[in-house]
């Protein structure tokens, strides 16, 4: 995407865009899409979370915490329908989608049960919590919020912005007053990736800064990102805490996402039990689980884990190949980034399979495989802007 320019007072905004691979839109569906996704502020809808219970964690990572969320989940009967989990700087947040495992119906409706659900995990996240008090475990009704725009907000409330960065490896962001015009300059430079402008602008929302100018532009792989913003009282930024204090949470905002291990992707028929079954052998294997993104549709489980091993390192070639053993070879697929060997046994794999396929179809055509939507999940972040600006 090569971003462009908006501006608040003038409530005109200019984007130039292209799809995944540098190349023009000329899908006239996904062109609609956009304009009315933009003009009716649909990432906002919530239908998909209608008759679901919302739950909300926050706490401290460590490896296989994931997989003790689920494991809890499924024994009380509670079937996951779509989550998404975050880690950064030792904290982790996740929002998890669930209803009742034996009548499909939302669990609030039962409030003895909410309160076995919402103790068991507390006391799951308390159980090494440095922080202690600062804990949060709670079990909201409905669902009416952005998931990751609601994971943004509660990795900020949590503080996972404190640690120190290292600044060799840290998005580069400056604070700057402009006295003469009243307006504080914002500047950042990173690597380019999706949902790169919905991460900032989630921040500076939250953090009550109202952008009335910004211009975006890509070069290469590099972002260059320029915001004039005040505070919701009017003000640009008044004192040097304040100004460190959004540098660490803009450099968080954008880390949060950045992608961390292994993508391992799983894509097989929904069962009962299916979520702890699988984190169960990641865990076991060693594995950290950096990000998820968990989704089920029409009886299909749809997953991503991000893994490391317990050091926060790539994963050894020989634990990716137990762990598909265990898992299913042709339900677990490897993407990038792992190493060399392993990617040229997925290969191998991939090119066997579409010689099973040619030969079945009698001398057909390559066979192309979407792993999902891409772009219908990157277009969330078109609508934040008509919401904000």
């Amino acid at each position: 995407m090569e971003y462009g320019c908006f501006s608040c007072e003038r409530s005109y905004s200019v984007f130039h865009v292209s799809d995944l691979n540098g190349n023009k839109l000329t899908d006239e569906n996904l062109i609609r899409y956009i304009e009315k996704s933009i003009e009716t502020s649909y990432y906002c809808k919530t239908e998909g979370y209608t008759g679901l219970t919302a739950l909300e964690l926050t706490g401290t990572d460590r490896v296989g915490l994931l997989s003790e969320v689920f494991a809890v989940l499924a024994d009380l009967e509670c079937d996951v329908v779509e989550a998404k989990a975050w880690t950064h700087n030792g904290r982790i947040a996740s929002m998890i989608y669930v209803r009742d495992g034996n009548s499909g119906t939302p669990i609030d409706g039962d409030s003895d049960r909410v309160q076995r659900v919402e103790g068991q995990l507390r006391n799951l996240l308390k159980a090494d919590d440095g922080y202690q008090n600062n804990t949060r475990t709670c079990v909201t009704y409905g669902g009416n919020t952005h998931m990751e725009r609601r994971l943004h907000q509660r990795m900020f409330m949590d503080r996972d912005y404190e640690k120190k960065f290292d600044t060799e490896k840290s998005p580069i962001v400056s604070v700057q007053n402009l006295q003469k015009r009243g307006y504080s300059v914002v500047n950042l430079q990173c690597k380019d990736r999706m949902k790169l402008l919905f991460d900032v602008v989630c921040t500076l929302t939250d953090m009550a800064y109202i952008v009335f100018h910004a211009a975006i532009r890509t070069v290469g792989e590099t972002a260059f990102l320029e915001f004039y913003v005040r505070h919701s009282d009017g003000h640009p930024v008044s004192s040097e805490p304040e100004r460190q204090r959004l540098i660490q949470c803009l450099q968080a905002a954008i880390e949060r996402r950045t992608v961390k291990g292994v993508r391992l992707e799983l894509c097989t028929a929904d069962r009962p039990g299916l979520l702890a079954e699988v984190t169960r052998v990641l865990r076991e294997s060693g594995l950290n689980i950096a990000r998820a993104e968990i989704s089920t549709k029409d009886g299909i489980a749809r997953n991503v884990f991000y893994a490391t091993d317990a050091n926060g390192n790539l994963i050894d070639p020989e634990i990716i190949r137990s762990i598909r053993e265990k898992i299913g070879i042709n339900d677990l697929s490897v993407k990038e980034p792992f190493p060399t060997n392993c990617r040229e046994e997925v290969e191998r794999e991939q090119q066997h399979q579409e010689l099973q396929d040619h030969n079945g179809r009698n001398g057909g055509g390559a066979v192309l495989v979407s792993l999902g939507s891409l772009v219908m999940r990157n277009l969330y972040q078109l609508g934040l802007i008509k919401s904000y600006f």
